[in-house]
């Protein structure tokens, strides 16, 4: 019997101090880390709200464990077995309807407690209007990439998505309408929104409204095939200039520079005018990204690598050197005409 008793408190002490690391650990995450997928430092009012609610169901069920473990310890100490009654059996109390109500009423006013500012937060995300000067894009998953499309805008880009900062003198909010292309997916950037998912047939939708300019990492959070971990999210937040800015560049056609025509003529008489779009050009393949402002993206391969010239050149020829298991098939060019493609791709800013 003493050996069990030592054994549950030696358990309750380790579980304890192991909570306790946690937490001291998110608190200095939150405080410290400048990692840009860190839930400890939320930017926007969506992921404010669920790190709040995470908190309070953090703090309430950690009020129960102390509350349990104080018993648990309490109830050990005090009608531990010892020598003078270890061969007596302890009093036996039976239909206790004070205890009977306690452990059925108070775990249920927890529950209602928990449900209802879970419902609350949940109400204040799903539900909030679109305000008329926000930010409208539609967010199109793929294997393994994403499209971003503004249709007010007219724009249409892919992997890494420009917002506007929305400080409190002017809201812009960003309302996101999420859609799939081939399976499910999950939009995912820890510092302004929680998980949303998106699965085929079945449009979902969510905001953000980042309080600071800056670049936000995030992931797609559901398994959709052999390179779902390159999925990657790029978001940059950008001052209203910088944004308007932007939107300027993204709706010029394509740069038509004859210095280049060669290598326009390898990208529209091979397989890559079937599957990306280049505007002003005939084109139109949706199955890629759209690459009229290829080089205008910090990243290719859906963030897998660093827009460069080498890491380019190893996309076209051999993807699977970046990313194993991508669909974009390699291409096989020859030395010259890939160095014309080359410079054709380079143009497109």
């Amino acid at each position: 019997m003493l050996r069990i008793t030592k054994s549950i408190i030696f358990s309750a002490v380790h579980t304890l101090a192991f909570l306790v690391l946690c937490f001291g650990t998110a608190l200095a995450a939150g405080s410290a880390s400048t990692s840009p997928t860190n839930i400890f430092r939320a930017e926007s009012t969506p992921a404010k709200s669920i790190f709040n609610l995470s908190m309070f169901v953090l703090a309430v069920t950690g009020i129960i464990f102390v509350v349990v473990f104080t018993l648990l310890v309490y109830s050990i100490s005090k009608f531990r077995s010892t020598s003078g009654n270890s061969n007596s059996e302890p009093a036996q109390v039976y239909g206790s309807t004070q205890i009977e109500l306690a452990w059925t009423i108070i775990p249920i006013l927890i529950v209602v407690v928990l449900f209802m500012a879970t419902a609350r937060a949940i109400h204040a995300l799903q539900d909030a209007p679109m305000p008329a000067g926000a930010v409208e894009v539609t967010v199109i998953g793929h294997q393994f990439w994403w499209e971003y499309r503004y249709p007010k805008l007219g724009i249409v880009t892919a992997n890494e998505l420009h917002i506007p900062v929305s400080d409190s003198a002017h809201p812009t909010p960003t309302f996101l309408r999420l859609l799939s292309a081939d399976t499910d997916h999950s939009f995912w950037i820890p510092q302004l929104a929680g998980k949303t998912d998106l699965v085929p047939n079945h449009p979902n939708r969510m905001w953000m409204d980042p309080g600071r300019t800056g670049i936000f990492v995030g992931q797609c959070a559901q398994y959709c095939g052999t390179q779902h971990a390159k999925m990657l999210l790029r978001i940059s937040v950008d001052s209203p200039q910088d944004f308007e800015e932007w939107v300027r560049e993204q709706r010029r056609p394509a740069i038509a520079d004859e210095r280049v025509a060669a290598g326009r003529q390898i990208f529209e008489h091979t397989a890559c005018i079937n599957c990306h779009a280049i505007a002003g050009t005939p084109a139109n393949g949706r199955f890629g990204p759209d690459l009229t402002h290829l080089m205008s993206r910090t990243t290719i391969a859906a963030g897998a690598a660093a827009n460069t010239q080498d890491n380019l050149r190893l996309w076209i020829q051999n993807p699977d050197a970046i990313k194993t298991g991508s669909l974009m098939p390699a291409m096989k060019l020859s030395d010259p005409d890939l160095d014309a493609l080359m410079s054709y791709l380079e143009t497109l800013r």
